[in-house]
């Protein structure tokens, strides 16, 4: 299993936060969006969908597009969208 493979294990079933990131690792696929309109898609606070898009940012999960923060789409890194089989595995075992 490849790194890559291995933090997105971790990602969605070693943590709390697993089963948001997903939600928004799914959405993303369908199209960008920006922090607001995934709160509202998802129905969940707008901080707490702050939180989770800086994680998968962080692990080079999802990109931003454009300058600035505010307001700014998001969408999945080239890597998610090229192993989205894979994460789709992944999220059929952990969600059960």
């Amino acid at each position: 299993m490849q790194y890559r493979e291995q933090l997105v294990w971790y990602l969605l079933a070693g943590t709390k936060g697993g089963r948001t990131r997903a939600k928004i690792i799914l959405a993303l696929k369908k199209r960008p969006y920006n922090a607001h309109q995934l709160s509202s898609a998802l129905n969940l606070d707008y901080k707490t969908i702050r939180h989770h898009l800086r994680i998968l940012l962080e692990n080079r999960l999802i990109v931003r597009i454009g300058k600035g923060d505010y307001g700014a789409p998001y969408a999945l890194s080239e890597y998610m969208y090229l192993n989205f089989e894979k994460f789709k595995d992944i999220w059929k075992k952990v969600k059960g």
